[in-house]
């Protein structure tokens, strides 16, 4: 059973940046979901991953496009079965989540996160998980709040490097 309270808010009314659109990406958005992330990785924001698994895992992700083709934002969304005699239903965890620097205050990470929290909803999930070793501000003004590692898939909270410090952040769906 998951539970985190109070019940969430309805979602503010954030806009896209009216320049970007949100679409999934595709294995070719490899090479450029892994040079968007990788000034995330250099500060320490976000682990570093290897370009085949971008590629492999391309199908996970949305991703801000500007009208003239490069990648402005994204973020993955990986489905969580539940286990075996657990009494919840899938559950989703939010990974990569980052806008490029000249883009950030633009919208463009709550259209992102406005569109994957739709796709969530679409695929019937309980709740969506995320880890942030920042602030988390976006996630907490979208309904998100701090949650203990027991009620997050726990194949995904055994991934955490617990170097990183992060925090566990839950919404339910």
């Amino acid at each position: 059973m998951f539970t985190v309270t109070p019940r969430p808010a309805p979602l503010p009314h954030a806009r896209l940046a009216p320049a970007s659109s949100v679409r999934s990406a595709h294995e070719g958005d490899a090479a450029a979901l892994a040079e968007l992330s990788r000034p995330f990785v250099l500060s320490g924001a976000l682990r570093e991953r290897p370009l085949p698994l971008y590629a492999a895992r391309a199908a996970e992700f949305l991703v801000a496009v500007a009208p003239e083709g490069p990648l402005e934002g994204c973020v993955g969304l990986r489905v969580y079965p539940a286990g075996p005699g657990e009494d919840r239903g899938p559950a989703g965890v939010l990974y990569n989540f980052c806008v490029a620097g000249h883009r950030q205050g633009h919208g463009v990470g709550a259209g992102l996160l406005r569109a994957v929290l739709a796709m969530a909803h679409a695929r019937s999930l309980g709740a969506l998980f995320t880890a942030t070793t920042g602030g988390g501000g976006l996630f907490l003004r979208y309904g998100f709040a701090p949650a203990a590692a027991g009620l997050a898939p726990p194949s995904w909270v055994e991934s955490l490097d617990p170097r990183r410090n992060a925090r566990i952040l839950a919404r339910p769906l």
